[in-house]
């Protein structure tokens, strides 16, 4: 048997900078578990998410449920890559404080794009029907605004990928 160190794999970028299709890479390693926020909000809270401010009351309830559930099965063996938005510094201090209590490894895996790359890409995967949530220019603009890159006194062991594809 292969010997496995459990990660916690956190990603960190702009709408539509690459997070998803990243994650779907990692999370093709084997004894590793992807879980993605988009997927579940829009399962548990679809028809009631319609704003920024909703996905920010809707998040916070999914965090109290999600944590622990990854914490779990970090502790079991397994690997979690989280397709969650590491684009806050409170957004990372929740995760960092999974990993912490799990007593397991990390990456922050951040991608660094362009606003202008992003909303091509984000034109490109609605067009394409792509996507389970739809963003605007304005709510692109607006989420940006509160987008803040990684810092080395954060502490994480971060991997940048510039204009990813």
């Amino acid at each position: 048997m292969d010997k496995h160190t459990p990660t916690l794999h956190l990603v960190c970028g702009k709408v539509a900078a690459g997070k998803s299709t990243l994650c779907n890479r990692l999370a093709a390693h084997p004894a590793t578990l992807l879980v993605s926020e988009d997927r579940w909000m829009k399962r548990l809270f679809g028809p009631e998410l319609h704003s920024v401010e909703d996905y920010i009351r809707f998040s916070a309830r999914l965090r109290e449920v999600v944590g622990p559930h990854i914490d779990d099965v970090l502790r079991a063996g397994l690997s979690v890559v989280m397709d969650f938005p590491a684009n806050t510094v409170a957004n990372r201090q929740w995760m960092r404080d999974i990993f912490e209590t799990a007593s397991v490894a990390h990456v922050l895996h951040y991608l660094e794009a362009s606003d202008e790359m992003c909303k091509a890409r984000m034109h490109a995967r609605y067009a394409r029907g792509e996507h389970e949530f739809l963003v605007t220019d304005d709510q692109f603009d607006l989420i940006t605004s509160y987008f803040a890159p990684p810092t080395m006194a954060e502490g994480f062991n971060v991997v940048t990928y510039r204009d990813a594809d």
